[in-house]
């Protein structure tokens, strides 16, 4: 049997015959063209309601209660991003700032997409083109924020300029044509985004009744679109995708009440959405696509989503409260309490989908609060910076001065987290096998953080759509803190998000009390590429009141031929304030060697950085960090 033909089999088996045969089904229908007739270009135009009839629906919203001033450094930065926003320079990925010449051209390869083009014949992924995320990443209109906030804080009204965006979007891409059409959750983010502008300035002299026709207009298409194509994000996808749009199609029918279908749709949305919490977000709070910056994205969906409930007199099922609840104690106890960060673990392809705060991209505190606002619950106390997101949400924290912060052990067994919390000190380790997708070979990867420094740290994740060296590093084993052997990752690279090999054994004692000291242990079967039944098991010691670990690793039936690589990525200040020493089953020293590696810590960003590898012939390593004195 060809490689070709086993890999397919594992796919079969991984994946399952009902995703198998939709994906099948789904290329076939958008070949023979099916897609078309089902998503028709440029519809005529209909009208669905007056604006006076909108403004009027008992229909009820955000209100925001934004108190808080900001610091005047803050403001000097959004008065900046504003400014240039208005001279066509956007923010991308939470971190860059490109020229943008219009909604079709990419910012860096200057491709432009042809405006007429169905969608379903617009690749997401062309070596010409370049990464479709740099083009959809303004159409999101998550900019809008910025030019809300500023309006809001400085008294200076924007709606001219926000309406103004949204129709020439409107303009430029005309119904089921272009990019912009390609992926739903873009369309539900879009659509989300431009409710929220619209309810913000419904009574601006600058949101005509033709101007509102005319967004009525476009938000039903693609709204249709999202509706008519949710079950790829369900059965295909399975992620994040399906949690956006279902829930944007259970607010969409709640909020506008007067599009066609509207009732059938929010009924469907609300159920798929609490079916899609249930099965992403498991028992013990951890979610399923194993990436700290998409669960995040899943806790502003449920901010949104409760919050919107609640003040339309609605209830989610009971399994929709327990899943967030889990969901902030396991982002809780993975956060550095000096930061706010959690670590660069999992893909983060720079997602926030609305950002409400001026607080650093990597600070999770905003999103945990209003989270934990609309769940009722207390947070601590609140800073203007903290607080300033649950306020745009209507939310009013409970703050709880006396809240201790968070020591001890905690274990997370269904997503495979490990955690342990001692003062300034912050352990994180994942050992889990897969049941749904895997999306990096980083087992047994190891965080550590003092005194709010992230000392050995996960490279990140660079770009989804890039070259496959620099796909194979980011996602895969050697940019994480564990052990190779060899070249082989531990689980084997298929294309694109596509992973064979998957790891099915894994075993998870969490951290445990041994005397005067605390020590966890766990191990993976994996590298199935090589053979079967080879194990990696690690061991984690650390003695009570002293800031020094020891780290041993074995490798159990592995071929002989292929070296153990043990391989760590340190910061500059581990660098600075600690030392890495390494000793094989003979108690003889490794010698350390200092390889390039590289650092993305957010979407499109990458920088030299240093890793050391240590590497052994035999099956073990003893490594001791210690603070230097």
């Amino acid at each position: 049997m060809s490689s070709r033909a086993k890999d397919m089999i594992q796919l079969l088996r991984n994946m399952g015959l009902p995703y198998v045969a939709f994906r099948i089904q789904h290329e076939i229908r958008r070949r023979s063209g099916w897609a078309k007739k089902r998503f028709p270009v440029n519809p005529p135009a209909q009208t669905f309601g007056s604006l006076t009839e909108w403004r009027a629906l008992p229909v009820a919203f955000f209100k925001p209660v934004p108190k808080l001033p900001l610091p005047p450094a803050e403001q000097i930065l959004l008065k900046n991003r504003v400014n240039a926003q208005r001279e066509g320079k956007v923010l991308f990925f939470s971190s860059q700032t490109h020229p943008v010449s219009d909604w079709l051209t990419h910012p860096l390869t200057g491709f432009r997409y042809e405006p007429t083009t169905h969608w379903s014949e617009v690749p997401d992924f062309s070596p010409e083109a370049g990464d479709i995320k740099y083009v959809w990443e303004k159409a999101r209109f998550t900019f809008l924020y910025d030019l809300i906030r500023y309006d809001h804080h400085f008294q200076e009204d924007q709606s001219t300029f926000v309406f103004e965006e949204i129709n020439s979007w409107i303009s430029a891409n005309p119904i089921n044509c272009g990019p912009h059409w390609r992926c739903s959750q873009e369309i539900s983010l879009r659509l989300l985004n431009w409710t929220f502008a619209l309810h913000y300035y419904r009574n601006s002299p600058a949101l005509t009744s033709e101007r509102f026709d005319q967004i009525m207009h476009s938000m039903y298409w693609q709204l249709r679109h999202v509706e008519d194509n949710i079950q790829f994000s369900r059965k295909a996808v399975r992620n994040n995708h399906a949690l956006t749009e279902t829930l944007t199609l259970y607010l969409m029918g709640l909020l506008f009440p007067f599009f066609p279908g509207s009732a059938a749709r929010k009924i469907a949305g609300k159920r798929w959405f609490e079916q899609e919490i249930e099965y992403q977000i498991y028992e013990d709070g951890t979610f399923l696509q194993f990436s700290m910056n998409y669960h995040r994205v899943v806790v502003q969906l449920l901010s949104w989503g409760i919050s919107l409930a609640h003040l339309n007199h609605e209830r989610w099922a009971p399994v929709v409260y327990e899943r967030a609840e889990r969901s902030l104690q396991f982002l809780r106890a993975c956060q550095d309490s000096y930061t706010g960060w959690l670590p660069n673990y999992g893909n983060n392809d720079g997602a926030l989908f609305f950002p409400l705060t001026a607080c650093h991209f990597r600070d999770f505190r905003p999103q945990l609060n209003a989270l934990a606002a609309a769940l009722d619950q207390t947070c601590p106390a609140q800073t203007e910076l903290w607080a300033e997101e649950a306020q745009w949400l209507g939310l009013l924290p409970h703050e709880s001065a006396e809240t201790a912060p968070l020591e001890g052990f905690f274990t997370f067994p269904k997503g495979g987290y490990s955690v342990f919390r001692e003062g300034p000190m912050l352990l994180f380790m994942r050992c889990g096998s897969y049941a749904d997708r895997p999306f990096q070979a980083d087992n047994l990867h190891l965080d550590l953080w003092m005194d709010g420094e992230n000392l050995l740290r996960d490279a990140g994740s660079y770009l989804y759509n890039t070259d496959e060296k620099w796909t194979r590093y980011f996602a895969g084993t050697a940019s994480h803190n564990t052990v190779m052997l060899g070249d082989f990752d531990q689980m084997r690279k298929g294309p694109r998000f596509i992973w064979y090999d998957w790891i099915r054994e894994s075993s998870l004692s969490g951290w445990l009390a041994d005397g005067d000291k605390a020590v966890c242990e766990e191990q993976f079967t994996g590298f199935r590429a090589l053979g079967s039944g080879i194990v990696h098991r690690r061991r984690v010691t650390k003695k009570n009141g002293e800031f020094s670990w020891v780290i041993e690793d074995w490798l159990l039936n592995a071929p002989p031929a292929l070296p153990m690589h043990q391989r760590w990525h340190p910061s500059a200040v581990f660098l600075k304030k600690y030392s890495l020493r390494a000793f094989d089953k003979m108690h003889k020293e490794i010698a350390a060697t200092q390889a390039e590696g590289w650092y993305s810590e957010k979407y499109g960003e990458k920088e030299p950085a240093p890793q050391i590898i240590f590497t052994t012939s035999q099956r073990y390593i003893r490594t001791e960090i210690r603070r230097i004195p």
